[in-house]
């Protein structure tokens, strides 16, 4: 094998062309716009839920700031488990293509073959290909043709992590805000037109960092917003009167 596992693109004859494609992103870009949105609509719901039920400011603020640094630490130990998970899998999937390579290539030359010609070649084509490919580097070539990994989709727990914490905490500082600056008795009001403005601001960049058209992502992250603030309002409201 002349290649390195998950390496990326390849140089061609005609030198290292490479493009930026904006589906590299995908990794991070689900993980940053995951924990800001959660910030922004767990801290705003808890925030307007105690503020709903009567409490006084410090102990809207005390909740708000608690709700931050438990929901940083809860988002970034989900997305290392759950990506850690992915990334065992993988590494599991390699490491039986591996031995089903030294044990049986010419098996798993007619796997990929068949791959190839499922795709519009023909077997002849097909076969000269897997040749190739093979003898350049058999393992990135199946890894990335029959189990579908590539260095752009491989899993990376702590990037993962560490982007959700840290755009949790950023988003969660947003309405955390607001509390603090907004008078009592116009916390509720205040803070959901405040915090649905962020969760706009927020589906745009998302869209603009994607490349895709801002209506949608904007519209979607606004309704459960709106839809996760104005229950917990509710149950705030019905639990402060119950008290």
């Amino acid at each position: 094998m002349t290649g390195t596992l998950l390496s990326g693109p390849w140089p061609s004859a005609r030198g290292d062309h490479r493009e930026a494609h904006l589906v590299s992103r995908t990794g991070w870009l689900r993980a940053a716009v995951l924990g800001a949105n959660d910030g922004i609509v767990s801290t705003a719901s808890l925030i307007i839920g105690v503020a709903a039920s009567g409490a006084t400011r410090q102990s809207i603020l005390v909740s708000g700031v608690a709700g931050l640094v438990a929901g940083a630490m809860s988002m970034a130990a989900g997305e290392y488990v759950s990506v850690s998970s992915q990334a065992d899998t993988e590494r599991a999937d390699l490491a039986r293509e591996k031995r089903e390579l030294a044990s049986d290539p010419a098996a798993e030359r007619d796997e990929l073959a068949g791959i190839y010609e499922r795709r519009g070649l023909d077997p002849e084509t097909a076969r000269i290909v897997v040749n190739q490919m093979t003898a350049f580097d058999a393992l990135t070539t199946h890894a990335r043709d029959e189990l579908h990994i590539t260095d752009m989709t491989a899993a990376r727990p702590v990037t993962a992590a560490l982007a959700s914490a840290a755009t949790f905490t950023a988003g969660a500082a947003l309405p955390l805000l607001v509390a603090a600056l907004t008078p009592t008795t116009g916390i509720v009001a205040l803070e959901a037109i405040g915090s649905l403005l962020f969760l706009a601001a927020l589906g745009w960049l998302g869209a603009f960092a994607g490349g895709a058209a801002p209506t949608r992502p904007v519209a979607r992250v606004i309704f459960w917003g709106a839809l996760a603030m104005a229950i917990t309002a509710g149950i705030g409201r019905l639990v402060g009167t119950a008290v």
